[in-house]
């Protein structure tokens, strides 16, 4: 019987300046990829290039996490940007966290679009048009990580590999998409609950919308978050379950080259 592998993923340097958000140190010991901020939405020169380090020393391959230019509301708001705006942001933080990966002896190796922006993608034919034509002229070797959507769809068309992500702490609206944040029930809290979605998703490729459907998730990377309150002890929970269900973990190349060209 073949090893069921996926990737382990967190949102990490999101901090500006003294303030930080989550504790990465900790996240890192559980991580096989981690999305770093590019300091659109959080995240600035020193946060990111003392993150790349620790993922260099920890060996947790890098990826960069491009968002709408909105820090004062960490890119969770919508923005009424143009395709084209929307290309050359990504274009820009791309290339800055390539910098930082580049001075520490690594390569950025896929782009996950945050908060709105990578809610927007999944919907959006022009944006995900604009997301895909920046990471095609930039390095067309990336790997797009995004939800089943418009995004994905693009990049594939483009010749762009993609590890489609599962959030297990995140409630699903029937069609596959995430529910709105803005909306109660989006988030949810229970640790019991989360892990044993996670290892479903994984190992059944199916997830509980909140209509009480079995909808499918091809999960490539489980996407762990470590702002919210007992997230570390939630990892950990998550990694160990997944192991029990006789998982392993492997960054997102070895993931996708394991399954085949997408």
């Amino acid at each position: 019987m073949t090893t069921l592998t996926v990737d382990l993923v967190a949102d990490l340097g999101e901090g500006y300046g003294p303030w930080t958000m989550g504790d990465d140190e900790a996240l890192l010991s559980v991580l096989t990829s981690a999305n770093i901020a590019c300091g659109f939405h959080a995240g600035d020169p020193r946060i990111m290039d003392a993150t790349v380090r620790h993922c260099v020393d920890r060996g947790v391959a890098v990826g960069a996490h491009p968002s709408f230019p909105d820090r004062v509301g960490f890119g969770r708001r919508a923005m009424d940007l143009t395709p084209d705006e929307v290309r050359t942001d990504v274009l820009y933080q791309v290339g800055a966290l390539q910098a930082f990966a580049a001075a520490h002896g690594t390569r950025v190796g896929h782009v996950a679009p945050h908060g709105r922006l990578g809610n927007l993608v999944a919907t959006r034919q022009d944006y995900a048009v604009a997301v895909t034509e920046a990471i095609a002229s930039l390095d067309p070797s990336l790997i797009v990580l995004a939800q089943d959507g418009a995004l994905a769809d693009a990049a594939r068309a483009r010749g762009l590999r993609v590890a489609i992500v599962g959030i297990a702490d995140r409630a699903y609206q029937d069609d596959g998409t995430l529910v709105p944040r803005s909306t109660p029930g989006a988030v949810i809290h229970d640790e019991r609950e989360i892990a044993e979605r996670t290892v479903r998703m994984v190992t059944e490729g199916v997830i509980r919308s909140v209509g009480g459907r079995d909808i499918p998730v091809d999960c490539d990377t489980v996407l762990l978050h470590g702002d919210t309150p007992g997230a570390i002890s939630l990892a950990h929970r998550i990694r160990k379950e997944l192991l029990a269900a006789d998982v392993a973990f492997a960054p997102l190349t070895a993931v996708l080259d394991g399954k085949g060209a997408r």
